[in-house]
């Protein structure tokens, strides 16, 4: 990692825990700042705090005391999901002091380059394949991921040498704390609308996605998706090279599909069906892999090995098993309508779809159509059951189901099913409302269909 003594005997306070919080206060540690802990969960109910005050770290937990704020903080860094109207980032901002996440932290000490993923949605499968395709290339540096897909920046900033890759998941909220961050590739997938509830509107949304290329260069590199007016007209915001990509055949100057085969520039790459994970959204991640892999070298027998062999991320439209000629799938990051349709287009099967979450007062009639088109069997549960429920009458579905959680709703799918149906949780919705995380989620629904099939320990 790069030598940096910007923060030797400096005061910085890290806001908020969880993985990223904890490994930005190790880190500002071994680089010599005087680092204050502070998250709102009680210490006796927080390990991480616990482990961090033992290892010598100044640790204040249950709550955000406003006092903070009059201490001669250099910095701040901040869990990415606090929003800027919490009262002590807000307070810090005011008194001039700067509010990065951990994103930008591990960016100062890289060594070796950055590619930035981000979008609405497709960033995990993406980054995952990016960094799968990387790691294909010979006589070449490990490529890592890291950010958002649950592996932090900071810790891997700290082991990639020089000659390593650092592919890394960017979500809006941590492109909101970045000032430096300079990826030599960035990726856009899409923009939609999500999480306007903590933007406030979609023009902050979206400003906040093209912050991952603000400040590249001439010398680097913008792959984005072309099949949208819109995300062409961003791409004029970037000063690096564009590189697009395209279902649609909208541009052969990157990456793109043209009856039913993919290619880059005037190279076959693949036929799109022998992509190991179903839909079309998963070729839309295959072509930004494809365009990055190509501008870094990876050759087209690595690329086609790596999307023959990729079964999905856990968590994305992801496989679990097969049980009496049903197939479970686990989609648990679906946690806005759009990444449920497009699960749902992945699959010409009759689908049977668990959905349902924390409400964020959005409603589901435009979810409709694909409900519609593909699914037979909808069952509802959460904050947001009844919307969900309405948004299948209107698609004419008439065996729609009420019950407690995507644990509760397992059997019942299995009950409303028949061989060659798919069973799948593509919720729509965060699961706040119910789990801590989507992953949580998730892990809970494969132990149902365990017990299911028979395939769990029983107790």
């Amino acid at each position: 990692m790069k030598s940096v003594e910007q923060y030797r005997n400096q005061k910085v306070l890290v806001l908020g825990l969880a993985k990223s919080g904890v490994n930005a206060a190790r880190l500002l540690h071994k680089l010599g700042a005087f680092v204050t802990v502070n998250d709102k969960k009680d210490f006796d109910n927080n390990p991480d705090a616990q482990e961090l005050l033992s290892e010598g770290i100044k640790v204040i937990t249950g709550g955000h005391p406003l006092s903070l704020l009059d201490e001669d903080f250099k910095i701040v860094v901040k869990n990415p999901g606090i929003p800027y109207s919490n009262p002590i980032v807000s307070g810090a901002l005011a008194k001039g002091i700067p509010v990065i996440t951990e994103v930008e932290l591990a960016s100062q000490i890289l060594e070796g380059e950055l590619i930035g993923v981000t979008g609405t949605n497709g960033k995990t499968t993406t980054t995952t394949m990016i960094t799968m395709m990387l790691n294909r290339r010979e006589n070449a540096g490990k490529a890592y991921v890291a950010g958002n897909i649950g592996v932090p920046a900071s810790a891997v900033a700290q082991k990639a040498g020089a000659n390593d890759t650092m592919v890394t998941e960017l979500s809006s909220f941590m492109l909101c704390g970045i000032d430096q961050l300079h990826p030599h590739i960035a990726v856009i997938t899409n923009i939609y609308s999500t999480h306007l509830d903590w933007h406030g509107n979609r023009a902050n949304y979206v400003k906040a996605k093209m912050r991952i290329t603000m400040n590249q260069t001439a010398d680097d590199y913008l792959v984005i998706n072309w099949d949208s007016d819109e995300w062409r007209q961003l791409s004029t915001q970037s000063r690096a090279q564009v590189v697009p990509f395209s279902r649609q055949d909208n541009s052969r100057a990157g990456a793109y599909e043209l009856d039913g085969k993919l290619y880059f520039k005037d190279e076959y790459i693949m036929d799109a069906k022998e992509i190991k994970v179903p839909g079309d959204h998963n070729v839309e991640n295959a072509l930004a892999a494809i365009a990055v892999a190509k501008i870094k070298g990876v050759s087209t027998a690595g690329i086609k090995q790596v999307l023959k062999t990729f079964s999905g991320v856990r968590h994305r439209t992801q496989y679990v098993e097969t049980y009496e000629g049903r197939q479970f799938y686990n989609d648990s990051k679906a946690t806005n309508l759009v990444s449920t349709e497009m699960a749902l287009r992945g699959f010409d099967q009759p689908v049977v779809l668990l959905a349902g979450g924390l409400d964020r007062g959005n409603t589901f009639e435009k979810m409709a159509p694909a409900l519609k088109e593909h699914v037979k069997t909808l069952i509802v549960f959460g904050e947001t059951a009844q919307k969900v429920a309405d948004a299948g009458k209107l698609a004419g579905i008439d065996d729609i189901v009420f019950t407690e959680n995507c644990e509760t709703a397992v059997p019942i799918a299995w009950e409303h099913s028949t061989a060659g149906n798919i069973i799948m949780l593509s919720p729509a919705c965060a699961s706040w409302d119910q789990y801590p995380n989507f992953e949580i989620r998730g892990d809970r629904y494969i132990k149902a269909i365990e017990k299911l099939t028979g395939k769990a320990e029983e107790n």
